[in-house]
């Protein structure tokens, strides 16, 4: 076999082998009645069959559908309806507890079994397939479903980009990711996340290596840095904080010199877990602030991070931001308000069968992104939170991100999360919970309050603390905040009783 393309577990697959196999899922796809602007769900684990299913699809210029397989039945279901998918590709446990709720003329394929009268063997199907012989159809990226923190999913559907502006996001591109021919990436985040799945594309498109793992391991990920000569990692901020909770003699175990550019987003980073990195890496982290929607609005290398300690960067070229506070007025150097886009180049997009949904984001040609944040002297902007987690206590904002950036750098704190409750006398107040990290003493309420006196001022620290064994945190690094509040009003209301 050739040198591998995709290396996923003890699975290999070369580059001759990807293209064919892609080419045969065009054709498998299109037989079964996929065509341009069709939709193709995809329920799997990272996997060398992800990366076919998502290749064939864009070849006929249909949409894939990655979904997350952690979602329960229900959940899936409601997307598979919405992205109006008429195939599913997944494994026989994903499909088993779908079992009497799938559409009678769905196409199912599985991609680990024989194969049964509901659904036909990938391989096996790929393999009596023809080969799709014309040249792909103009690229479209993944319908990917927003994480549904707020509500119900919300399939973002973007147009393609054409002429001058495929060239303008091409660059843009390859310069946030720092795309170069024979790059050698490492993916542990998931492929049903949007710059994952753009991320794991473009590695296989380089003519370089993909390294894809199912799931994230701290001392694992230095391991295959070290055995692969890895040059390009996507990760998230929570990747960061278990990298560090490595012992040293762990940590400088490994030769990790290959590396050029590893690229974060998805979620706040605390300054502290950032600094921390840059000081063992060195100033190969890089950063980018965007959203599923929007796309890349603003760039950051460790240089210019480190002058201007926990900026998301300045808006890429191309992009024009602005700070708006109450009734659209715009902020000031240094004055909080909404992150609202003012222009942008990125293909336009909309919500799938829900239009006026998107256009509620936009007042006055100005989209709001519902993130809190502000431009320093520089131009360099710094996210204070979103808009839906800011809490308002006696008059007071108080952003629970920098709570959280304080917290998570507390010895025996393993993840954190801060969010606001009604208060009787303050309108709300601050709680916070805590998953305490595994092994050694987990740190008391009080320890947490001295520890945190002097890092921020008193009114932000929390009146209550709540532990947990685990916070329902998602792969891209959000916690789930609004389950957080519905349990506490839960029990809230059971002591009323």
């Amino acid at each position: 076999m050739s040198e591998p393309i995709i290396i996923c577990g003890d699975g290999r697959i070369s580059r001759t082998g990807l293209e064919d196999r892609s080419r045969r899922a065009a054709g498998l796809l299109a037989a079964a009645g996929i065509g341009a602007g069709s939709s193709v769900a995809v329920l799997l684990p990272n996997s060398i069959a992800f990366i076919e299913a998502m290749l064939g699809a864009q070849h006929i210029g249909a949409y894939a559908v990655p979904i997350n397989w952690h979602f329960a039945p229900a959940e899936i279901v409601y997307i598979l309806d919405d992205c109006g998918a008429r195939v599913l590709v997944t494994e026989q446990d994903l499909l088993d507890p779908l079992r009497g709720l799938l559409p009678a003329d769905m196409v199912v394929f599985v991609v680990d079994r024989a194969g049964s009268e509901t659904a036909r063997a990938w391989d096996a199907a790929l393999a009596a397939s023809e080969p799709v012989v014309s040249l792909p159809a103009p690229p479209v990226d993944s319908m990917i479903y927003t994480s549904g923190t707020t509500g119900r999913p919300k399939g973002v559907r973007r147009a393609s980009a054409k002429g001058e502006q495929q060239a303008r996001l091409a660059a843009m591109r390859e310069r946030l990711y720092g795309l170069r021919a024979g790059m050698r990436g490492l993916l542990a985040a998931p492929l049903y996340h949007s710059a994952p799945n753009f991320f794991s594309l473009a590695a296989v498109r380089s003519n370089g290596l993909l390294v894809l793992e199912s799931r994230f391991d701290a001392e694992r990920t230095l391991q295959l840095v070290e055995e692969h000569r890895i040059t390009h990692m996507f990760v998230v901020p929570t990747m960061f904080v278990r990298l560090l909770a490595l012992p040293e003699a762990v940590r400088r175990k490994y030769d990790l010199s290959s590396l050029e550019n590893v690229l974060h987003a998805g979620a706040p980073c605390a300054p502290d877990v950032k600094a921390r990195m840059i000081d063992w890496w060195g100033p190969v982290i890089f950063e980018y602030y965007g959203s599923t929607e929007a796309g890349p609005l603003t760039f950051c290398g460790s240089d210019d991070w480190l002058a201007h300690r926990g900026t998301v960067g300045r808006p890429i070229e191309g992009v024009r931001l602005s700070i708006r506070g109450a009734a659209g007025k715009p902020c000031g150097a240094g004055e909080a308000g909404e992150i609202c886009i003012d222009e942008t180049f990125q293909p336009s997009f909309t919500y799938h069968k829900d239009a006026e949904k998107r256009r509620a984001l936009e007042v006055d040609g100005v989209l709001g992104t519902g993130d809190v944040g502000y431009f320093d002297a520089d131009g360099f902007l710094h996210i204070c939170d979103r808009l839906s987690d800011m809490v308002i206590s006696g008059g007071v904002n108080i952003y629970p991100a920098e709570i959280e950036a304080a917290l998570i750098t507390l010895p025996g704190v393993a993840d954190c999360a801060v969010i606001g409750v009604p208060n009787a006398e303050f309108g709300e107040s601050v709680a916070a919970f805590i998953q305490p990290a595994h092994g050694g003493a987990a740190p008391s309420a009080e320890d947490i309050r001295h520890a945190l006196k002097g890092r921020i001022a008193d009114y932000k620290i929390p009146r209550a603390f709540h532990f947990r064994a685990e916070l329902p945190r998602d792969d891209s690094g959000k916690i789930f905040k609004r389950r957080l509040r519905e349990e506490l009003a839960r029990e809230a209301a059971a002591s009323a009783l």
